[in-house]
């Protein structure tokens, strides 16, 4: 499906994004996956093998997006897709119910997952121009951008910037549609990923989750189970796809969702 895609995963050593680079060398695809900890970096370097390049990065700088497009140009000629994974709850600098929300916490919450956005995006379309080939992009929403759960998942900022991103990508999908240009999101329900960590260790949460995300037995998310439609979208398959946003959420939206002992 992928064969011979070079593909550019911002937030792609760890979790989500690593799975997603997985998949894509499995399917054919070059991969350049970015992280900020150059640990991660070194682990999944081995991991992807001569099929992927592994950059420290940080995806909030001004500049980082283009040096890593820059490299995977230069390794494998040209950039064929962007897939933007990077991003993170800012509950640890004050993302949270509106009455409670720091300053901090939502210019925090917003530079994490809606500036790496608007940097890694803007990266990828002065590439694709350049290139004069079209191009794909595809960014990370989430269902809490739309879908709201607020016993157990009230950050407002964080919804905020998920619910930007669709904004954000649905103009631009627009604008450069003539340009032969794709963008679309793809927005997840609970996802084992490290930001996952507090709703995973909490067994009230669990039990919401079980009639929340009822699919397969009602349990989190895996990292694979964003693959499928994320090698989908970046593929030529999908080529009269565009500012869309697809739902993968093991029944969250379509579900109330129980609170354990009527809270």
């Amino acid at each position: 499906m992928l064969e011979e895609k070079n593909i550019v995963i911002v937030g792609g050593t760890t979790g989500l994004g690593l799975s997603a680079a997985r998949k894509f060398i499995e399917l054919g695809a070059r991969v350049t996956v970015t992280g900020r900890n150059p640990d991660s970096c070194e682990k999944a370097q081995k991991q992807l093998g001569k099929s992927g390049i592994a950059i420290s990065s940080d995806a909030t700088e001004e500049g980082a997006a283009e040096e890593v497009i820059d490299q995977c140009r230069n390794k494998w000629g040209v950039i064929h897709g962007l897939y933007h994974v990077a991003g993170g709850s800012g509950r640890k600098y004050g993302d949270g119910p509106l009455h409670e929300m720091s300053l901090e916490g939502w210019n925090k919450t917003l530079e994490l997952n809606l500036t790496s956005i608007m940097l890694s995006n803007r990266a990828a379309i002065h590439a694709f121009r350049e290139q004069k080939e079209g191009g794909v992009i595809l960014n990370m929403g989430s269902v809490l951008g739309y879908s709201p759960s607020p016993k157990y998942f009230a950050t407002h900022a964080y919804a905020a910037a998920k619910s930007a991103i669709i904004g954000f990508s649905k103009s631009i999908a627009a604008y450069y549609a003539k340009e032969n240009i794709r963008i679309n999101v793809i927005a997840p329900a609970l996802v084992e990923t490290p930001m996952a960590q507090r709703a995973a260790e909490d067994n009230a949460i669990l039990e919401f989750i079980k009639t929340k995300q009822p699919l397969d037995g009602g349990r989190i998310g895996r990292p694979e189970d964003l693959d499928g439609m994320a090698s989908l979208l970046l593929s030529d398959q999908a080529s009269f796809i565009s500012g869309q946003v697809f739902t993968v959420d093991g029944g969250w939206t379509i579900s109330e969702g129980q609170i354990p002992g009527n809270e």
